[in-house]
Parts: C-alpha cells; structure tokens; sequence
C-alpha cells in the first residue's frame, strides 16, 4: 500500500499554502530594502509557522523586517473530496 503524501495529508487536515513577500532592510544600508519569499503549508488565520519563522528572523538576523505580504489559498476544500468505496488499478 502507498503512503499518502505529507503535503496531502496536511491540505486534507486544514492547512493551506501561504505565500509570505518579506520585505527587510539591509543591515550596512538602512535606505535600501531587499525582498524574501517564504512559503510553507499554514493554518489561517493565525499562521503559527510564518510567525514561527518571523521570530526566528526578528531574533537571529541582522536585517530589520519593515513588511511582510501574505497570499494563502486552500489548495483543497472539504467539498472537493469524496470518499469513492473502491479503487480501480490498471496497469
């Protein structure tokens, strides 16, 4: 029997793909900003991983965040699922 995959496993449990556009200064260069992307399954509307992430770079990098952009789109709705009763294999 195959495994289900992780991503999978976590869209059908409610999270979805977040999309965070970090914008940050640079350290030697306060005027300039520079832009991260991060993206990562999330749970909205709280989003722990991305705040997570955010307090790991507010307290270990040297770059001050000035804003953060977030998209996030459920991937898979609970109405697009349906349990079949049967598999079909062909080879």
């Amino acid at each position: 029997m195959k495994s289900i995959d992780p991503d999978f496993r976590r869209q059908l449990d409610g999270y979805s793909l977040a999309t965070a556009e970090i914008f940050y200064r640079m350290p030697d260069a306060n005027n300039l900003l520079q832009t991260y992307i991060w993206q990562d399954y999330d749970m909205a509307p709280r989003f722990p991983n991305l705040m997570k992430f955010l307090d790991f770079w507010t307290r270990e990098l040297d770059g001050p965040i000035h804003s953060v952009r977030l998209a996030h789109a459920r991937l898979i709705r609970p109405t697009e699922i349906r349990y079949a009763g049967h598999e079909l294999t062909i080879h």
